[in-house]
């Protein structure tokens, strides 16, 4: 290949890159988003037309003369206006780009006129057959070769009917490939910034909408919390010789614990008593807390309609197995103090046994389960027992979130430095030893993550 061949070829590459800049900005317009939308106007198809035309015009105009013909890109206009636009834009392109060349005149005019206004038909055509779709870059390329090939014959049989047949093959293969080859090039580099466009806009619309998702989940969670908080209570109540406390931490936004107390004057059979409750749904998370929601108001009207612990379970019982749909259970630990007897009865249902420290002795005695935990069997019995309470005793009622919180060795907190954190402060008021152990736990976990909700309920004697 001689210096001027070189030339050429470098010419007709940089007029190609002339065209796909003025594409890729074209690409980033207003007016293409209305394509991609599937819903361009008329006058959005005329501007279309009139951009793509005129990147016809400009793809003859630097042409390059060659064995009697015009080596350029002339169809490249219509053809990707066809193929990304339509019919309307790609033939409005053709015709521009056919007008142009019948008024620059030259040898075998009429088949080089026929490029640009053919490529348009037969692009717009494809755009149809595709359902409106952009071609994917490989197809654009088999495409764009199959209507330059048509083209290329159409022109060289038009300029043989015009009596010029002994350069045809040379012509076809100088002037027709090099076409050909670059401008099919050209429509795959279009076609691949024009995906390129649309997987981006997929990708800001995916992300836009799941930050929408997000921001509203995260908007109903801080909605559901607050609701929850409401089902705990609001103050610690007064009653005579009991000093009580009580803290949940949810390990999500919602959690499955509660605790809660039953006022003097909602319970019908004594003022002298006052009942407590504290309960772990398995689970965590939304099902965890609306099952929790279920489980506490069944609970708590049983238990104010019942005097005794174990018929007030029992009665809860088969009531939360019937919704339990998804296998959700609860263990819980409901108790009644009275004032008058100091004495606690209780029913553990399947809960971590609470605690209770001794102030004459010192040791802890432990309220083991009286049965099975409420929604996994309907027809099952629950027993009552009672403990008897002296001044200075303290009652630690808590869940698994304590006892079963982790640190970066996965080591548990354990019963053992539970029961070691309530004897070292077990002189200090009720809130303060809730206060204790919820610091002691953070410490221990150090920098791993809460994994399981944390409630603690204390109740500290005082008889005098």
């Amino acid at each position: 290949m001689d210096t001027a061949i070189l030339v050429d070829c470098v010419k007709l590459f940089e007029m190609v890159s002339v065209v796909m800049v003025i594409a890729y900005l074209f690409s980033r317009s207003r007016f293409y988003q209305e394509i991609l939308e599937h819903r361009p106007t008329i006058s959005t198809n005329i501007i279309l037309a009139l951009i793509f035309g005129i990147l016809s015009i400009y793809g003859m105009s630097s042409g390059v003369n060659y064995f009697g013909a015009v080596v350029n890109i002339r169809d490249l206009g219509p053809i990707i206006g066809g193929l990304s636009c339509g019919p309307f834009v790609g033939i409005g392109a053709g015709i521009i780009g056919t007008c142009y060349r019948l008024s620059v005149g030259g040898p075998n005019v009429f088949g080089a006129a026929l490029g640009p206004i053919i490529s348009g038909i037969c692009s717009g055509a494809i755009f149809l057959f595709n359902k409106r779709d952009i071609l994917s870059t490989k197809n654009a390329i088999i495409a764009t070769i199959g209507i330059e090939v048509g083209v290329s014959l159409i022109t060289l049989l038009i300029r043989a009917l015009g009596g010029s047949t002994s350069t045809l093959l040379t012509v076809f293969i100088n002037v027709a490939l090099p076409m050909i080859c670059l401008t099919s090039v050209a429509a795959g580099i279009f076609a691949f910034i024009i995906h390129n466009l649309i997987q981006e806009r997929q990708v800001k619309l995916e992300k836009e909408k799941l930050e929408q998702e997000i921001a509203k989940k995260e908007a109903e969670l801080s909605i559901a919390a607050e609701i929850q908080k409401s089902f705990l209570p609001d103050s610690l109540p007064y009653f005579p010789k009991y000093e009580m406390a009580g803290k949940s931490i949810p390990a999500k936004e919602v959690g499955g614990d509660f605790f809660d107390f039953m006022p003097l004057e909602l319970i019908p059979f004594s003022k002298s008593q006052m009942g407590i409750m504290i309960a772990d749904v398995a689970g965590k998370g939304v099902p965890a807390a609306l099952f929790m929601a279920l489980s506490r108001i069944v609970i708590r009207i049983s238990a104010l309609w019942f005097k005794n612990c174990a018929e007030a379970i029992a009665f809860a019982n088969p009531v939360i197995t019937h919704d339990s749909k998804t296998g959700m259970f609860v263990t819980l630990f409901l108790g009644i103090l009275d004032n008058e007897t100091m004495t606690m009865s209780y029913v553990n249902a399947g809960h971590n046994p609470p605690l209770v420290f001794r102030t004459g002795t010192e040791k802890i005695e432990e309220l083991r389960p009286t049965g099975i935990a409420i929604g996994v069997i309907e027809d099952i019995a629950f027993d009552q027992k009672s403990v008897h309470l002296q001044d200075g005793d303290v009652v630690v009622l808590y869940t698994d979130g304590v006892t079963e919180a982790i640190n970066t060795s996965t080591e548990e907190f354990g019963v053992p430095r539970l029961i070691q954190t309530i004897k070292d402060s077990v002189s200090l008021p009720s809130q303060e030893i809730v206060d204790t152990i919820v610091t002691r736990v953070s410490e221990f976990c150090g920098a791993q993550p809460q994994h399981d909700d944390i409630t603690l309920l204390v109740i500290k004697v005082h008889n005098s």
